[in-house]
């Protein structure tokens, strides 16, 4: 039954032995490491609790006996040590209860807490506090009679059986972790042997099962691909993947045999058909196949069929090479008369593009001068507008010196006035002093020279005043003058506003009749270079011709040769038509942009000269 089963069961069911074995032995080595860490847990817990209750009696010790040193000698670092005692008792304390796991170890450990707070509270700290108080006699006699009833013996009984109890936890943790280790080494021991035992078991089935079919299906494989058809196959009744694989190699075994017998009949096959092939490479194709076995009786319709038509088809092919010929000869004569008239054409595209030039160039020339022109005018417009703000500033500086004038003669008016003012005042002096008599005669010589001081005043004042009516007369007429000249001025600016316009619109139309001949120059390069494209294409097709002609003639001797059914062989292939080699186009003189894509259009002389050759264009 097991060597029936397949292969990845086979193997399947021998892991499976190995892995069971392993997770016993797994299983065992993982209970004694699990056993071994909780007894080294208790053993380090049992440590802990031990060497923690160690400390809390000391400590308690050490406040006893630095009690009993202050009592004896005063001396204040007993009083210290005392202190740092009590701290180190009760973080002690708080340690241990930590470590304790049950209720009772931690009732112990309160209960001696409790005790040695009661020793400080009834003897400690009074003793300590006679002793400062400066009874310190008074406290030694005390001390004296209370050291017979008072002991540290009940303070330290619970934690002496604390350690007790953490002793005898520490030696059972180490004896089990002693067992647990001798267990696990016994597992691994015994589980090594049973799998080793097992491995060499599954090994020796395996290879029974598996190895040693595998061998003679091999050498099975070998003679069969050595050419030995005739062989056993091994193992064909078995169900397994073996079993199919031998019965694989039965088919392939009936398959070689099939094919040695197509093999026969191939060689056959092959060896007429060489003989045809031969025939077929003698050019005769007058060879027929016949006699083939029926699964080569494709090959002998298809072949026949092949020739048949390969013969039709020279025959189409050598009367289409005559007419390819004949072709080819008009084609040539064709491609000699456009090869001239495209040569005749870039000649006059060549001059006519030289006129352009000049014509450009002149033009761009104008268009410049108009530019320049333009400039001018604009800067003349500037200047103008300038003067023009120049005298419309003079004018206001006439104005002013005019109403400056005005004011001057409203002044001396004022000065006239003041001297005839004045003059009568004189008089009046002068009057009043020939009154007084000889005591008024010096007041009356100096109103007789302040009156002929107001006489020349108002002489004086009359002569300016003559002759700032006359220089107000003069500005009036200056003042008239310059806004004449204002108003010419503007008159002037706006003529040459209408100049710069005018000459504005000659330079624009100028630009725009350059670039517009720079565009009809342009299109003239690209016609040039269309028809010298056009030329390159007449010169390859000439040689395209001249090449057809000579393979078409090539395809006739090559027809020839051949033999076929209707005729026997056929006559001479005839002599090749003449062909006229085309003249070679002239270079070009001037290279032109690289030609657009599409054919431009043909206007003015060329046009006219395109529609006269109508023998050309009916071609």
């Amino acid at each position: 039954m097991f060597a029936n089963l397949p292969i990845a069961r086979k193997i399947g069911i021998c892991f499976t032995a190995i892995v069971l074995s392993v997770a016993a032995m797994m299983a065992v080595l993982y209970v004694s490491t699990a056993r071994i860490e909780t007894a080294a847990e208790n053993s380090v817990r049992a440590e802990d609790v031990h060497a923690t209750t160690l400390d809390m009696e000391i400590a308690i010790l050490r406040q006893n006996s630095q009690v009993r040193g202050f009592l004896i000698t005063g001396d204040q670092n007993y009083l210290k040590q005392y202190d740092e005692a009590k701290a180190d008792g009760a973080a002690a304390a708080i340690r241990l209860d930590a470590l304790l796991t049950t209720a009772e170890a931690r009732a112990q450990v309160a209960s001696s807490n409790g005790k040695i707070i009661d020793w400080r509270e009834k003897w400690g700290d009074p003793l300590i506090a006679r002793v400062r108080a400066g009874d310190q006699m008074g406290a030694q006699a005390a001390l004296r009679e209370s050291s017979k009833t008072v002991t540290m013996l009940p303070v330290l009984a619970p934690l002496r059986a604390l350690r007790a109890d953490a002793t005898v936890t520490l030696r059972d943790s180490r004896a089990e972790q002693a067992a647990a280790l001798t267990t696990a080494l016994l597992a691994l021991a015994i589980g090594g042997v049973v799998m080793i035992g097992i491995a060499v078991a599954l090994s020796l089935l395996l290879g029974r099962q598996l190895a040693r079919p595998i061998l003679r299906l091999t050498e099975t494989m070998g003679d069969l691909a050595a050419g030995k058809n005739d062989v056993v196959v091994p193992d064909a009744a078995r169900s397994d993947e073996l079993g199919r694989m031998s019965q694989a190699v039965l088919v392939f075994r009936d398959a070689a045999i099939s094919k040695a017998q197509n093999d026969a009949e191939q060689r056959e096959t092959v060896a007429q058909l060489g003989v045809a092939l031969g025939r077929l490479a003698d050019a005769d194709l007058t060879t027929q196949l016949s006699g083939f076995p029926p699964a080569y009786a494709a090959l002998e319709r298809d072949f026949n069929g092949a020739i048949q038509q390969l013969a039709g088809t020279l025959e189409t092919v050598r009367a289409c090479s005559a007419g390819i010929e004949t072709g080819t000869g008009e084609i040539s004569r064709a491609s000699d008369d456009l090869s001239r008239r495209t040569e005749q054409q870039a000649a006059s595209l060549e001059e006519t593009a030289a006129a352009m030039d000049e014509i450009t160039a002149t033009v761009r020339q104008a268009a410049s001068g108009a530019a320049r022109a333009d400039s001018v005018v604009v800067d003349t417009r500037a200047e103008a507008h300038a003067v023009g703000g120049i005298v419309r500033q003079a004018v206001d500086a006439m104005g002013g010196i005019e109403r400056a004038s005005a004011e001057i003669s409203d002044i001396i008016s004022v000065i006239d006035g003041i001297a005839f003012q004045t003059n009568l005042l004189a008089l009046n002096a002068g009057v009043e002093a020939a009154r007084a008599g000889d005591a008024g005669r010096g007041f009356a010589v100096v109103a007789s020279e302040v009156r002929a001081l107001a006489q020349r005043s108002a002489d004086a004042a009359r002569d300016v005043k003559t002759r700032i009516t006359a220089s107000v007369v003069q500005v009036d007429r200056g003042v008239a003058l310059v806004g004449e000249t204002g108003k010419a001025l503007d008159r002037i600016i706006g003529r040459v506003e209408e100049i710069g316009g005018l000459v504005s619109t000659i330079a624009s139309s100028a630009t725009q009749q350059a670039q517009g001949m720079e565009q009809v120059n342009i299109a003239v390069g690209e016609m040039d270079g269309v028809t010298q494209q056009n030329a390159a294409m007449v010169e390859e097709s000439n040689a395209a011709v001249r090449t057809l002609s000579s393979e078409a003639e090539a395809l006739l001797r090559q027809v020839g040769r051949f033999t076929l059914p209707a005729g026997g062989h056929p006559a001479a292939a005839s002599a090749p038509v003449a062909i006229r080699t085309a003249r070679t186009a002239p270079p070009v003189a001037r290279s032109r942009p690289a030609a657009v894509s599409a054919r431009p259009a043909t206007r003015g002389a060329l046009a006219l000269k395109v529609e006269a050759d109508d023998d050309w264009s009916a071609f």
